[in-house]
């Protein structure tokens, strides 16, 4: 066997796609189940052949293989195919595995060695948003916020992300525990809108002068908000490095990472 495989064609022709140390067998039938996995239901043999850029008699071949270890199931009528209950077990498996805040803590400490900002997760408590990871750059060192701060329910952006995405009920009820002089005032009428509109918010200068707190959402697979994602920096800095776009695609990848398509 050689160090580098590629993908085949129905016609047993390269694809261009090199594997470097992998078994040919085993990603194409993975390029069956992710077919099936972002389809909305189950697919003829002619339609999942189509997608994987295949002949029938290919696609019919991993199909029935797959059938026998139930990651695919086939309808006996239709003879439509679609995942099977080994796959669905897997799928659970995987989620259980996955912790948001964790997905999301990667994705905010590898942005903190890109940017010059202070990157971090914030969670919802009985206090409100409440910082449990926290990056410095190296390229920012001011310190405004620390492992287990409380953040402003109305004056900081975390606080008007979590307000855009959470149950009203949760929110009025850390309002009334939070001083007003702590938590500020209440948002604008279409501010929250507007919020889940770009995908996330940021404040200039609020907290603290020449800095910008900026917040993303981050949500878990049933679409609920888990935590969110944010980042401390000069406003001048921000601008020129584009942090919002940076951390909210890094929201995004956390988001899909937690199992959220």
């Amino acid at each position: 066997m050689t160090d580098e495989m590629e993908l085949l064609d129905e016609d047993g022709g390269s694809t261009g796609a090199k594997r470097s140390g992998t078994i040919q067998s085993v990603s194409i039938a993975s390029r069956f189940l992710q077919i099936l996995a972002q389809s909305d239901g189950a697919l003829p043999l002619g339609e999942l052949a189509r997608r994987a850029n295949t002949g029938r008699s290919t696609a019919h071949r991993y199909m029935q293989s797959l059938v026998l270890e139930g990651l695919v199931s086939q309808d006996a009528e239709t003879g439509c195919y679609d995942l099977g209950p080994a796959a669905l077990n897997i799928g659970v498996s995987a989620l259980r595995r996955i912790s948001p805040v964790d997905v999301t803590a990667r994705q905010m400490r590898s942005l903190s060695s890109r940017i010059a900002a202070s990157c971090g997760v914030a969670i919802w408590t009985d206090r409100g948003p409440t910082i449990v990871q926290w990056y410095r750059s190296a390229a920012f060192s001011i310190s405004t916020v620390s492992l287990g701060d409380v953040l402003p329910l109305d004056n900081s952006a975390c606080g008007l992300v979590f307000q855009a995405y959470m149950d009203p009920e949760r929110i009025e009820a850390v309002r009334k525990v939070q001083p007003a002089s702590f938590r500020g005032k209440p948002p604008r009428p279409g501010i929250l809108e507007q919020i889940r509109r770009e995908g996330g918010a940021d404040l200039d200068e609020h907290l603290f002068s020449a800095l910008t707190g900026k917040a993303a959402p981050v949500f878990n697979v049933h679409g609920e908000i888990a935590c969110v994602a944010t980042t401390v920096s000069f406003v001048e800095t921000a601008e020129a490095e584009h942090h919002r776009n940076a951390l909210f695609a890094a929201a995004l990848e956390a988001t899909r990472d937690s199992g959220r398509m």
